[in-house]
Parts: structure tokens; C-alpha cells; sequence
């Protein structure tokens, strides 16, 4: 504009860059879901977002949020339009919007072109150039373009003031591992700057998850992101008038007891979930329209351990309180390596330590046995881990090593940590290349290796002793359930954070089987469950009085 603004306008203007519900209700227009055009005037879950989005912004100076929503409850519009009031108000910014498909990210491009097309005169940025991926105000020196997950180069080497990552759980799980943590690095810890990591839910696995997991700790600053879920009953228009006749179930007069304080009250919200339910299915249902979070994080089979009992504790993870690792001992005066291997205190060391070595305890050493380190696609380095699990007496878990290593040498990775846990008694699964190990622990002479033996023969000089636990459809649900049972009366205590993420995605497929979700590992489950299994059982300390020593004496 070239004309001087009146005081009423500089007024208004001022109020338009300071005020974004003020600024969305006057300037953004949006398609709504009857397919009309309005302002956007912010709905109840849309305002809660954006006075914790302003919160966290005042506090920290920036904007880091995970966002897990039910669906269409109006975030993605809300963020589009937050981020196209920040960039297109100030100089030198920079954003990027990436979906998961690239009909989302056309979506996401029009409802930008949308705002600015309609945008009043007293904020309209100007514009040098308009693609279907990008606007560029060219006064300002700012701009935002958009993108699909799986792209190449995305923000490779740029950097950007907000960025709003769509659909995170949905993008492909290759991309997202090789190219997020590039993504947000794109984004400098400065005041001003804006990271939106949003989806809907889907699975317990992928980096969403893992970021929404990471950001509901008790410690806060664990990965500098707070999160924000919104339920499916805080959405007005999620009801439907219910019939005179209408009577709850159980299971909906438990809802409305739990969520009254919540919003959810009437018969009408009830009777619109029922009719999704019968439409969708309840695990859809809690997916795409959750409750809480908990609710939203649904396995893709059934889950064995009790999975509010572990998310609880991956809210509070035990910290390490030492990292060691296995290193070649050398003979002093020759300097020439001994076979035997030694530990030692390391920063980035593969024995995570919870509970300090004591002399004089037991301990038991249960050995998931991975392939090893292998080459991977285009040179990179992939491989199937082995995992170590260590209990004592009172079947605690005390520590754990987790490690790309041939089994060969896993063995004696795990007889320097049999005799560092006093000749612990060592239990590795012989299955396939496991029987490497065993029979490596057998040749190095380890004195308490663990054995089955196979009774019931005729002739007693026929029974056979055989290394290891050996694994099969008969002794997997013995062992994990045995772990389940434990688990769930609090007879072990798991304090490794990696071990209870893949409780949380062992589950019983629709086959039967007992194993790790699609995309996730079972390395330490495995390894703890042989390690329970070969415990002796949990040991309770007695307390006993001084005056009942007397009478024994």
C-alpha cells in the first residue's frame, strides 16, 4: 500500500500483527467441512491450542509441539493460518509444510493460496512469485514453501524459522528415520521459531510416537517438545440427537463418569460415537477419535504386557548410572592381549548399568543372539543386534547390553560380563547362530553356562545335555508369559527405557504368534524373558530382630 495509514488503521494494524485469533476472524478465510467460505473463527479445541502454542511461546521465547488429535478437529487449519500470520508479518523468515502424500500437501498448498488470495489490503505481503509449491513476499524476504514426505533434498542446507511436519505417523518410516532429525535441526533453537509436529495416531512404532513419548515425560525438557491432545468429545459437532429412548450402556455411563470434567455429558455425543463404532469399529474408533492419548497408540495386534502399566513407566525412565564397555585386556609386562575381556566405565559405552555390581550377590545373564554387523543398501551399516539381560537375586534388572557384534564375539562379550557379575549364571538362546555362541562359551571352559537336559528317554544314558535355551513354538509362550505374569504382580522390576518400549510392541498377531510389531524389534524382550525364565526365582530379604537371633541362638 502506497497511501498513509489513518490512526484508526495503524491501530488496527498493530492489533492484526499482535492478536492472531483477532487476525484469523478478520483476515483468513477457510473452506469449511459444508464446503462454504468464512472467516476462521477459532473452535473451543482450536482456541485451547492456541493459548498453549502463546503460553509455551512467551515462557521458552519459541514454539516446539507435538500435536495428536482426533480428526478433523480444524489443527491443520489452524496451524496453516498461524504460521501464514507469522511469515507473512515479518522479515527474513523462512517456513516449510510437509505431508505425508502428495494429495495432502496439495491440500495444505491451497488453503495457504486460499488465505492469500483473499487476504484485506492492510496485511497483503507482496508477492514476487506464486507456484503451486511456494509463495515468496519478496519485500519482506520471507516466504514458505510445501512438500512431500520422501521427496529428495527437503531443507537439505536451509535454514527455517517454522516448520509444520503433517501426519507425522504416516509418513514412510525409510524418510522419516534418515531425514527428520535433518528436518527440525533446519530450525535453530532461536527465539521466534516454530517446530508443529501433528497426526492422528497410528501404531506404538515410528517417530511420532517416539517424539510424542519423548515429550509426555515427567522431565520436560527431554527433547524440548510439549504435547497437545485434543479429544474427540471436546468437538461440538461431534454429536448427533439422540433418540427419546436412548439408554447407555455400562461402558458409556463409565465414559461420562471418567470424562464429565472433560466435556463429554450428553446423549447426543454418546450416541454419535456409538453410531461411528458400529460404523468403524471400536480400535478405529479409539484411534481416529481418541479419549486420551493412551487410547489413541493402538497396537496393530493384541498387546501381551499391560500397556497402561508401561507407558507409566516410560513417562518416568530410569537414567543409567554408568555406561561400560567390554574392552581387550592386555598382560602388563608383554603388552600382548589375554583372552580373557575386561569392562570399563565409557561414555558411549553398550552396558547400560542401573543398579551398581555388589560382591556379593547372584546374578542371572539372559543373551537374545543377533547376526551381527552386515553391510547394508549403498554402503550403510545395518545389522541385527544381540541384547544381554542381567538380573540379580531379587530380579531386578541391573543392567543391559544391546550391540551390533558377531556371535562369535558376543560370546565373549558375555563371559566378561559373567565373571564382572560374579560367574553369573549365562543363558543364551541357541537358536540358529546362537549355537555359535554356546558352543564358544562351552570352548572358553565358563563354568556356569546354562543347560537343559532332555529326560524321559527309556534309558537313562540316552538323556542329553543340551547348551542354552533353545526357543520353539512350545517354550516362546512359556517364557513370555512366565515375563507377563512377573510383569504384571511386580515381581521384576524393568528399568531399561528400550525394554519397555518393545514391551509395548510385542503383541499376538492375528496368526497367533507371539512377536515384535511390524518395524520394531523383540531383542530385549527375548533376552529378558530367558533371563526370568533361568532366575531361580525372586529372593525377599527376611528382616529379623535382634531379639529373635537371641532365641535361635
Amino acid at each position: 500500500m502506497t497511501e498513509e495509514l489513518t490512526p484508526r488503521q495503524k491501530e488496527a494494524r498493530k492489533k492484526l500483527f499482535a492478536d492472531f485469533e483477532f487476525y484469523a476472524a478478520k483476515c483468513v478465510n477457510i473452506r469449511t467441512k459444508k464446503g462454504k467460505i468464512a472467516k476462521l473463527v477459532l473452535n473451543r479445541v482450536q482456541k485451547r491450542f492456541v493459548k498453549k502454542c502463546i503460553e509455551q511461546l512467551e515462557r521458552t521465547g519459541r514454539v516446539r509441539m507435538v500435536v495428536l488429535k482426533a480428526r478433523q478437529q480444524g489443527l491443520s487449519t489452524v496451524i496453516s493460518a498461524l504460521q501464514y500470520w507469522w511469515l507473512s508479518q515479518r522479515k527474513a523468515q523462512k517456513g516449510l509444510v510437509m505431508a505425508h502424500e502428495g494429495e495432502s500437501t496439495t491440500t495444505l498448498f491451497d488453503m495457504y493460496r486460499r488465505i492469500h488470495d483473499n487476504i484485506p489490503d492492510i496485511v497483503r505481503p507482496s508477492t514476487k512469485y506464486s507456484s503451486r509449491s511456494e509463495l515468496v513476499f519478496d519485500k519482506l524476504d520471507s516466504g514458505l514453501r510445501v512438500a512431500t514426505a520422501g521427496g529428495r533434498g527437503v531443507a537439505r542446507g536451509e535454514t527455517l524459522t517454522f516448520a509444520h511436519l503433517s501426519e507425522v505417523a504416516f509418513w514412510p518410516p525409510a524418510f522419516a528415520n534418515t531425514n527428520f532429525n535433518g528436518l527440525v535441526q533446519a530450525v535453530p533453537d532461536d527465539d521466534g521459531t516454530f517446530i508443529f509436529l501433528e497426526s492422528t495416531a497410528q501404531g506404538v512404532t515410528g517417530k511420532f510416537y517416539e517424539m510424542y513419548i519423548g515429550a509426555s515425560r515427567d522431565d520436560h525438557d527431554w527433547n524440548g517438545y510439549e504435547v497437545f491432545f485434543s479429544a474427540w468429545f471436546e468437538s461440538d459437532e461431534y454429536r448427533e440427537t439422540a433418540p427419546a429412548d436412548f439408554q447407555r450402556t455400562p461402558e458409556e455411563e463409565e465414559l461420562v463418569k471418567q470424562f464429565y470434567d472433560q466435556g463429554l455429558t450428553s446423549n447426543d455425543q454418546l450416541y454419535w460415537r456409538r453410531k461411528k463404532v458400529a460404523t468403524n469399529g471400536l480400535d478405529l474408533f479409539k484411534q481416529e477419535y481418541p479419549s486420551t492419548a493412551d487410547e489413541a497408540f493402538l497396537s496393530t495386534g493384541r498387546p501381551i504386557f499391560n500397556n497402561e502399566y508401561v507407558t507409566e513407566r516410560l513417562k518416568s525412565p530410569v537414567t543409567p548410572v554408568t555406561l561400560m564397555a567390554v574392552e581387550q585386556s592386555f598382560d602388563e609386562k608383554t603388552k600382548q592381549p589375554l583372552p580373557l575381556r575386561i569392562l570399563r566405565e565409557h561414555a558411549r559405552g553398550e552396558l547400560k548399568v542401573y543398579i551398581e555390581r555388589k560382591a556379593n550377590e547372584s546374578y542371572v545373564i539372559g543373551a537374545d543372539v543377533g547376526m551381527g554387523l552386515r553391510q547394508g543398501i549403498k554402503g550403510r551399516k545395518d545389522g541385527d543386534p544381540s541384547v544381554a539381560q542381567i538380573l540379580d537375586s531379587q530380579m531386578r534388572q541391573v543392567a543391559v547390553w544391546r550391540g551390533l557384534c558377531h556371535p562369535d564375539v558376543f560370546a565373549k562379550v558375555l563371559e566378561a560380563l559373567g565373571y564382572y557379575y560374579n560367574c553369573a549364571t549365562i543363558a543364551p538362546e541357541r537358536n540358529n547362530h546362537g549355537l555359535v555362541t554356546c558352543v564358544a562359551l562351552r570352548d572358553a571352559n565358563y563354568p556356569y553356562l546354562y543347560t537343559e537336559q532332555t529326560e524321559g528317554t527309556l534309558d537313562a544314558d540316552k538323556d542329553t545335555i543340551k547348551l542354552g535355551f533353545y526357543t520353539s513354538e512350545a517354550t516362546k509362550p512359556l517364557i513370555i508369559d512366565n515375563l507377563r505374569a512377573l510383569d504384571r504382580e511386580r515381581e521384576i522390576e524393568i528399568n531399561d527405557e528400550t525394554t519397555l518400549k518393545e514391551m509395548k510392541t510385542f503383541v499376538v498377531t492375528e496368526a497367533g504368534k507371539m512377536e515384535a510389531e511390524a518395524g520394531s524389534h523383540d531383542d530385549c524382550v527375548m533376552a529378558l524373558a530367558i533371563a526370568a525364565y533361568a532366575h531361580d526365582g525372586k529372593w525377599h530379604p527376611v528382616e529379623v530382630s535382634d531379639d529373635h537371633y537371641i532365641e535361635a541362638i
